[in-house]
């Protein structure tokens, strides 16, 4: 193949599965069902939000990997400042790797597709369990060349297939009315704005910048060789990828806006599923969950695994990339031992502050040519957009000064919301510009 050619059917098909199967863990069918079920009849509003950032932004995260022709995120993020750069990207790795994202993937296996079946045993069998995930994880990420292949062509369909299932019979044997929204989706502007926060949960666009270089090394492979054809190849995957994860949304969101009448109001996502699954195929319902995310999971535990291991190896080559794959692993493994409620706790202020980061490096990208590329223009936006994000992750943590909330929350629009940031991100684009307007280019 030259590097005018496209890649064949079967390719584009291999890795754009392999890449939804890598965004699509536990978390994006808990988020979605619990949103229909708080949202109501205004489950399509809340989805319009939910939709933005669950699936656009990551969109655009692989569109911004791929326009930018970056070799990874580190050189993405460099255009601010290389220390910045540095810094980010272990900050964003560690977040969707071993401290948070990959410990969730195991705890919510278990939660969802283990624990239902142990609950008459007196042994704790979730040490056990989790083990064994982490160990089927580790042992499918030592070789990332097989990753299409493991994923793309076998794990993929079948998540599809049994998602399928469950899609099929809940229109065939409805489960009730739509609900009253809860107060936080009661008009559609708050409905909107509280989906969009919601997509915060599934980790995706954080995952975007990351996922998007496996792709294009697997794009590489697969035959392609210029830039053009890269970028347009990985554009096209991802659009594969999340136009799945959209529709899965959708129905799944509408499972959740139609089980309240039938089941009443859950405090998560997983026992919506839970219920409904059982309700729809009795107990054979409860082993079809289970398939659905044991198979979500594992393929999103063993491309997080994969991705840090390649990008920390890069940053220290003494270490080898399996011998970091197996750090990865028992770290995962550790620290899912604490339980899901504390992973999701503790991850909560550390995605107030790496989600707005993260859209505006890759909104950024995107505008690279309209500013010419201006250092300027990318240092005064970050720093600007830090400045709200930093206050943010104060917040949810409990740890933000008093005064400085009060006067935040006060003064700039949508703080309260977690959405302050956006009016630094424009504040800071805007001084950047003028930056660049006074100063000469080599400046």
């Amino acid at each position: 193949m030259n590097g005018n050619d496209k890649l064949s059917a079967r390719a584009y098909w291999a890795i754009g599965m392999m890449l939804f199967a890598l965004f699509f863990g536990a978390g994006n069918l808990i988020f979605p069902a619990a949103l229909g079920q708080h949202s109501g009849d205004n489950v399509g509003w809340a989805l319009l939000g939910f939709i933005l950032t669950g699936v656009g932004l990551p969109l655009l995260g692989v569109a911004a990997m791929g326009y930018s022709s970056c070799k990874d995120v580190e050189e993405l993020a460099s255009r601010v400042h290389p220390i910045y750069g540095l810094l980010y990207t272990i900050s964003l790795y560690l977040s969707i790797g071993p401290m948070f994202a990959t410990p969730r993937t195991g705890t919510v296996a278990y939660e969802i597709a283990i624990k239902p079946f142990t609950e008459g045993l007196s042994m704790n069998m979730e040490p056990i369990f989790l083990a064994l995930f982490f160990g089927v994880s580790l042992w499918l990420s030592i070789s990332p060349q097989k990753l299409v292949n493991r994923i793309g062509n076998i794990l993929t369909p079948a998540l599809l297939l049994v998602i399928l299932l469950l899609i099929i019979k809940s229109f065939m044997t409805p489960l009730g009315g739509y609900a009253v929204p809860q107060p936080a989706y009661g008009d559609a502007p708050t409905a909107v704005l509280q989906g969009f926060l919601d997509g915060y949960n599934t980790m995706d666009a954080l995952a975007s910048v990351v996922f998007a270089i496996l792709v294009i090394d697997f794009v590489r492979l697969s035959g392609a060789t210029s830039r053009a054809v890269i970028t347009k190849t990985v554009m096209e995957v991802g659009a594969i990828a999340v136009g799945l994860l959209g529709i899965v949304y959708v129905f799944i969101a509408n499972i959740g806006a139609t089980s309240v009448e039938r089941f009443g109001l859950f405090d998560t996502g997983a026992p919506v599923l839970s219920v409904s699954a059982n309700y729809l195929f009795g107990e054979f319902g409860q082993i079809i969950l289970a398939i659905i995310v044991l198979l979500a999971c594992l393929s999103t535990s063993i491309g997080l695994i994969t991705s840090c291991g390649t990008y920390f190896h890069k940053l220290t080559p003494k270490i080898s990339y399996k011998l970091y794959v197996v750090i990865f692993s028992v770290a995962a493994f550790g620290l899912s031992m604490f339980g899901l409620k504390t992973i999701i706790s503790a991850a909560i202020p550390v995605l107030m502050l790496l989600y707005p980061l993260t859209i505006v490096i890759i909104l950024l990208a995107l505008l690279h040519n309209v500013f010419g590329g201006r250092r300027c223009v990318y240092a005064w936006t970050m720093a600007f957009t830090m400045i709200s994000a930093l206050m943010t992750g104060l917040e949810t943590a409990g740890i933000a000064p008093v005064a400085l909330e009060q006067l935040f929350t006060q003064y700039i629009p949508f703080q309260a919301a977690g959405m302050g940031w956006v009016s630094f991100a424009v504040l800071g684009f805007v001084v950047g510009l003028i930056h660049k307007g006074l100063v000469s280019e080599n400046k």
